[in-house]
This record gives structure tokens, C-alpha cells and sequence, in this order.
């Protein structure tokens, strides 16, 4: 046999045994299609096929990142704002992945987008605020929901970034503002409140008992004592005034 037919026969058996052996890493699965008909999902290893005949597909295991890119949501408050998100997701069903989508990573995407508008165009603009984390959960198994019958399991979504136009920054700035005054005048009030009912009761306890009256009086005349001023007002108790007026009635009368 010639030495030219002899390496040509070899270059086909290495082709043939190049494209008959696979090995797949420990995260990747190979899906088998055998004349075109799904056969089975092997993986990881030695993957031998046999040539013309069989047909694998390779399907990665691990978790993707994925970002959804900006989308304008109009929330139930008629609020426009932009958010974008992050999503988490891997494959758990190789068959399914492949068999029952085109293009997983793509219809994900897409399936992504319109989960997010849809979930947050029902909320309104404090909820998107306030409340992330329930916006992310319900996202999140909303989107599992979906994405199940392709083979996914979404593992987390995260919404990254709300933002809002210039206009609306100022409108909440101000209401803040609004909002500090408001519980500012209600706390000085609450204060004026307490303060009177306090001097109420000290008013009732100094009427009940003369001597806290008379010692109230002279506290009051050793503290203008020690006023550096140069005019000292006296106060006069109301016993010494009473009979003054009472004279000057009956003298009009």
C-alpha cells in the first residue's frame, strides 16, 4: 500500500475520532440528538459520539449574570422614571433549554425587560423607593414562573438604579422639606402643650396652700435681688391689693 494512501487513511481516522470524542468540564452538559431526534443528556467526562449520526449540543451549568438594560416605567402614580436591574439565572434543565427555545440567554433578556415594566408600572413611585426588596422578590418569581418551562431557575434579581427627572428631584425635595416642618410645628406645639399643663398643675398646688405662695414670692424678690440692674420692680401680692380695691369700690360707690 503506498505511503500517500496510508497517511490519507490516517488523517480520516483522526478526523473521525476528533469529532466521534468529546469531554465535557464538570459545569457542562451535552446534549445527544441522534439523527435529529433528541436521545439523551450526558455529561460531565468522556463523551464519545458516533459520526454523521449523532449531534450534541453543549449547555453551560453555571449561574449567568445578566443586565437588564433601562427601561422607562410609567408607575401607577403616572411617575416617568428609568430603572434597570440585574438578573441571576442559570439552566437546570439542559433538554429544555435547548429543545423548547431558540436562544435562551435572548428570550430571558427580553422576558426580563417586560417583567420589569410591568411589575413596577404597578407601584407607585414611594414603592419603588421604599419598598426594593418586595419588588425584587416579586420579580423574581414572577420571572421564575415564566422561565420554567424553558428549562431556568432565576436565583435573584436585583433593581440597580431608579431614576427620576430633575423636576421630580426638586417636587420631592420640597415635599421632604414640607414634611420636616410640619412634624417641627407639631412637636413645638406637643412642647407648649405639656408646658401648660405643667404650670396649670403648679398654679392649682400654689393656690391650694398659702405658705408656697408666700415662700414663691420671696424666691422671686431674692432673684431680682441679684439682677445687676438698676431698677428693681417689687411684685405685690394680690392680698395686698385686694382690700385697697375693695375700699376704693365702696368710697365711688
Amino acid at each position: 500500500m503506498p505511503i500517500t494512501l496510508l497517511g490519507f487513511i490516517a488523517v480520516i481516522l483522526a478526523v473521525i475520532l476528533f469529532n466521534a470524542i468529546k469531554i465535557l468540564k464538570e459545569y457542562e452538559r451535552g446534549v445527544i440528538f441522534f439523527l435529529g431526534r433528541f436521545q439523551t443528556v450526558k455529561g460531565p467526562g468522556l463523551i464519545i459520539l458516533v459520526p454523521g449520526l449523532q449531534k450534541m449540543t453543549k449547555v453551560d451549568l453555571r449561574v449567568v449574570v445578566m443586565d437588564v438594560p433601562t427601561q422607562d416605567v410609567i408607575s401607577r402614580d403616572n411617575v416617568s422614571v428609568k430603572v434597570n436591574a440585574v438578573i441571576y439565572f442559570r439552566i437546570v434543565d439542559p433538554e429544555k433549554a435547548v429543545i423548547r427555545v431558540a436562544n435562551v440567554f435572548e428570550a430571558t433578556s427580553q422576558l426580563s425587560q417586560t417583567t420589569l415594566r410591568s411589575v413596577l408600572g404597578q407601584h407607585e413611585l414611594d414603592d419603588m423607593l421604599a419598598e426594593r426588596d418586595k419588588l425584587n422578590t416579586d420579580i423574581q418569581n414572577l420571572l421564575d414562573q415564566r422561565t420554567d418551562n424553558w428549562g431556568i431557575k432565576v436565583a435573584n434579581v436585583e433593581i440597580k438604579h431608579v431614576d427620576l427627572d430633575v423636576s421630580m428631584i426638586r417636587a420631592i425635595a420640597q415635599q421632604a422639606e414640607a414634611e420636616r416642618a410640619r412634624r417641627a410645628k407639631v412637636i413645638n406645639a406637643e412642647g407648649e402643650k405639656q408646658a401648660a399643663t405643667m404650670l396649670s398643675e403648679a398654679a392649682k398646688i400654689l393656690a391650694s396652700e398659702e405658705q408656697s405662695l408666700q415662700l414663691r414670692y420671696l424666691q422671686t424678690l431674692k432673684e431680682i435681688s441679684n439682677e445687676r440692674t438698676n431698677t428693681i420692680v417689687f411684685p405685690m401680692p394680690i392680698e395686698f391689693v385686694e382690700p385697697i380695691l375693695h375700699l376704693t369700690k365702696k368710697m365711688g360707690s
